[in-house]
C-alpha cells in the first residue's frame, strides 16, 4: 500500500514539474509571437491577433471541458475499429484531470495573459490612430477582452458539454498526426 502511494505521489511531482515546464514553454512562445508581431502591425491586424488569442484560450477550454465530461464507451469502441485517433481519446478520458488541468489552466490562462498584454498594445495603437486619450480606450478595450472572454468560455461551455464526443474526437484527430499513444 505504501509503495502505491509513493509511486503516485512521484507521479504527480513529475506531472507538476512537466506542467511547470510546458507553461513556461508555451508561455515564452505566445509572448515573443505577440511581442514581436503587435511591434509591427496596424491597429485591424493587432485587433485580429488580440481576437484570435481569446479564441484559442476559448477553443482549449472547451476541449479541458469536453475532456472531462465525455464518456470514455464510445472511444473504446472506436479504438477497437482502429478508428484514427479513438485511441488518443480514451487516453485522454484516462487522464482527464491532467488534459484539462493543460487546456484549462496552462493554455487557457496563458491566453489570458497574453490578451491582457496584447490589449495594452492595441490600446495604444487605436489611442494614437483614432486620438481618443490612452485612459478611456484601455478601459474600454480591456472591458471589452474581458467580457468577450468570459462570455466566449461560457457559450463555449455549453457546447463543450452537448457535444463533447466530437469536440475530443476532433481534437483526438489532430493530436493524432503528432503524437502516438504508447499500447
Amino acid at each position: 500500500m505504501k509503495i502505491k502511494k509513493n509511486k503516485k505521489k512521484n507521479s504527480n511531482v513529475s506531472w507538476i514539474i512537466k506542467i511547470i515546464v510546458f507553461a513556461f514553454i508555451i508561455s515564452f512562445t505566445f509572448s515573443f509571437v505577440a511581442s514581436s508581431v503587435l511591434d509591427n502591425v496596424g491597429m485591424l491586424v493587432g485587433i485580429l491577433i488580440l481576437v484570435l488569442f481569446i479564441l484559442i484560450g476559448v477553443i482549449f477550454d472547451m476541449i479541458g471541458v469536453a475532456v472531462t465530461s465525455a464518456s470514455i464507451s464510445p472511444f473504446n469502441a472506436m479504438s477497437a475499429k482502429k478508428i484514427k485517433g479513438a485511441d488518443l481519446a480514451v487516453v485522454f478520458i484516462k487522464n482527464a484531470d491532467k488534459v484539462s488541468s493543460f487546456c484549462n489552466d496552462v493554455v487557457g490562462d496563458i491566453c489570458g495573459i497574453i490578451s491582457g498584454s496584447a490589449s495594452a498594445v492595441v490600446a495604444v495603437l487605436i489611442s494614437s490612430r483614432l486620438n481618443i486619450p490612452l485612459f478611456y480606450v484601455t478601459l474600454v478595450v480591456t472591458a471589452l477582452i474581458a467580457s468577450f472572454t468570459i462570455g466566449g468560455k461560457a457559450i463555449g461551455k455549453g457546447i463543450a458539454i452537448k457535444n463533447n464526443t466530437r469536440i475530443l474526437y476532433m481534437f483526438s484527430k489532430v493530436v493524432s498526426i503528432f503524437y502516438k499513444p504508447k499500447k
